[in-house]
């Protein structure tokens, strides 16, 4: 496939980003960088979110579903403890009338969350691996702190649209150090859901926040109105990554095709002295499991 306008190369993946890679992710708020994990790593990806899955019990599990148009009707105790562990969200689309799933359970997960960077063996070693690190270092992080990650599947037919966002809407601190690194698992195009982003939009700064006030989560103003036609297409091969800057804005659409598109993301921010993760933040750990920076 041919590499999305803005990819860049991965020659200097084991030195970090270039300055020339940084000033085009400055300017535009989005890196592609197509290959820069191997087809070793997107496989053994795969492989250990299958055997997740496979170890899921839909009847006898809590019935979670993700959905990002009705975000404040299914957040619950089980989406806040997802941010310790590694939970299970199901398509909105999966269930048939009678509660029942439409289709096999590996066939109806929207996504694993929240904390597969941490907890799972696997994603672990990928998302702290030297390179990640490398580019981390590069962009100028002291002491970049992953804080959530997802293995997205992207579901033929079902697999849901995740609306137009910035993701410093709910990875928020203080000043604001979020950034987004988004893996494709698979071939990344317009017909199965790929990533469409508004390049230069992070400029315009942040335009809400996701919090959480008396127990119930909220926005803090109403979702911004966008026009549609301005966004690109990402489309990738898998094992590109692409960086996304905390207040760039992007989508991706309902997946309709009969192929799936499963991706990797993990958002990191800075923990070093002088910023602040605020207490109305969804996501938090508790004092026996904190979240750790990759270095110091």
């Amino acid at each position: 496939m041919r590499a999305a306008a803005g990819a860049t190369s991965t020659s200097q993946q084991s030195l970090g980003l270039s300055e020339e890679q940084i000033q085009q992710f400055t300017e535009d708020g989005y890196l592609v960088i197509p290959g820069f994990a191997s087809a070793e790593e997107v496989a053994a990806l795969r492989k250990r979110a299958g055997e997740l899955v496979e170890s899921f019990d839909p009847d006898t599990h809590r019935r979670a579903v993700f959905s990002t148009t009705k975000q404040a009707d299914f957040t619950d105790d089980y989406f806040y403890k997802s941010a310790n562990n590694v939970s299970f969200f199901l398509e909105e689309k999966a269930f048939a009338e009678d509660g029942s799933l439409r289709q096999a359970k590996e066939l109806s997960i929207n996504k694993l969350g929240h904390a597969m960077h941490d907890v799972d063996p696997v994603f672990r070693s990928f998302s702290r691996s030297d390179k990640v690190a490398a580019l981390l270092r590069s962009l100028g992080y002291s002491a970049p702190q992953p804080v959530q990650s997802m293995y997205i599947f992207k579901q033929p037919y079902i697999g849901g649209q995740v609306v137009p966002h910035q993701d410093s809407t709910f990875i928020y601190t203080q000043p604001m150090t979020c950034v987004g690194l988004w893996w494709a698992l698979e071939e990344a195009t317009k017909d199965n859901g790929c990533l469409w982003t508004l390049p230069s939009e992070h400029k315009k700064g942040l335009r809400r926040r996701f919090t959480v006030k008396d127990g119930k989560v909220m926005f803090d103003a109403p979702a911004p109105e966008y026009s549609m036609d301005e966004f690109v297409p990402l489309e990738c091969a898998a094992g590109t990554l692409v960086l996304l800057q905390g207040e760039n804005v992007h989508y991706s659409a309902e997946n309709t095709s009969a192929i799936s598109r499963h991706s990797y993301s993990m958002h990191v921010v800075e923990s070093a002295r002088g910023v602040a993760w605020p207490s109305d933040n969804w996501a938090h750990r508790p004092r026996n499991n904190p979240w750790t920076p990759m270095y110091k």
